[in-house]
């Protein structure tokens, strides 16, 4: 056993100083970014935001929603072929950019992921998706799919140190999914005890990374706008977002009225929602990992894809970034003091 002492962070622990800036207008700000990755050397531009490979937010409806934007999708990997088909008869080949075919790692996940590439080649991105990506078997499935692809994005994760942000580059994979239990309608903490304040786990993974010439995607953590442009801004080059794009007419989950009022269920992919769902039950070795709960519907998501860009635009003009890529340069965080008001009440 050790302690480490060392100041870890989360998103609600800090707050962005402003600085001086030259910019007149949020329009001035470009949230566009270019990235060439590592080992598919594929170019890619657009906002590098993405909707999460949750049944609840990663559906094929909100590709073509959030694509209009040139923001991205992790399609969730319990689509059926049938309806892989039926979705690329449909999708403009403009919007072949913004979205990924999920993964698991055991055998029925790799031969579906050889099917659909098989009916569908033209598709460039591919999400190894697992909760815990410290396992060796991940690394090797890693390595085995950068062969059988040599040519796609690889994605993969989920990891919160640095040393195993390398080893995944190392292995094949372009862009390293960071978070460990941060997620809104995640328990992992709660129930394993494991986990890692996702600020810091963004700043210590974002500078292996970039050491090797990688990406990293925040996943996890984000309750409001604010808490992208955080992430952006400890040195994220993608974030991906859960609950703030559930409860939407494009994002999946049940349709519930109560008292009148329309709800639509989010849960996350380790719950017994999902578990009983997707296998037909939670297996006796394991216990669940996310709850459900019930988002008042929000409509299109349109107008919160709006708030958000306009929440990062701004941030960008407080502290003086004409570009995104420039946020994190232009980053000075203040540690927020815990409760600071509590000594006035008493």
């Amino acid at each position: 056993m050790r302690i480490e002492s060392d100041l870890k962070l989360g998103f609600k622990d800090v707050m962005i100083r402003p600085k001086r800036s030259t910019l007149n207008s949020r329009a001035q700000v470009t949230l566009e970014r270019n990235f060439t990755f590592l080992h598919s050397n594929y170019q890619w531009k657009g906002v590098p935001i993405m909707a999460a490979n949750m049944d609840t937010v990663g559906t094929f409806e909100m590709v073509k929603a959030l694509a209009k934007h040139k923001i991205f999708t992790a399609i969730h990997k319990h689509y059926t072929l049938d309806e892989w088909k039926h979705f690329m008869n449909s999708v403009p080949d403009e919007m072949i950019d913004y979205f990924a075919v999920s993964t698991g790692t055991g055998t029925a996940d790799s031969k579906k992921l050889t099917n659909i590439f098989s009916q569908h080649p033209q598709i460039k991105f591919i999400c190894i998706d697992v909760a815990n990506g410290y396992s060796e078997h991940f690394v090797n499935f890693v390595k085995k799919t950068r062969k059988q692809y040599p040519d796609k994005v690889i994605m993969a994760g989920n990891v919160v140190t640095g040393e195993m942000v390398e080893e995944l580059l190392l292995a094949g994979a372009d862009i390293i999914k960071v978070g460990i239990g941060p997620g809104s309608v995640c328990t992992t903490r709660v129930k394993t005890g494991v986990g890692y304040p996702q600020l810091s786990a963004i700043i210590e993974c974002a500078d292996a990374a970039h050491g090797l010439g990688g990406q990293i995607v925040s996943d996890g953590g984000c309750k409001i706008p604010g808490d992208i442009a955080k992430a952006f801004g400890g040195g994220a080059d993608f974030v991906m977002l859960g609950g703030m794009l559930a409860g939407h007419t494009e994002s999946g989950g049940k349709t519930i009225e109560i008292d009148g009022t329309k709800y639509k269920q989010f849960y996350g992919m380790s719950s017994e929602t999902a578990m009983k769902k997707h296998a037909g039950s939670v297996a006796n070795y394991r216990a669940s990992e996310g709850k459900t709960v019930e988002i008042p519907y929000r409509g299109t998501v349109e107008n919160t894809v709006q708030d958000f860009l306009g929440g990062l635009r701004s941030t960008c003009t407080y502290v003086g970034a004409s570009k995104l890529k420039e946020l994190t340069k232009r980053t000075t965080f203040i540690k927020v003091q815990e409760q600071h008001n509590e000594v006035f009440s008493k």
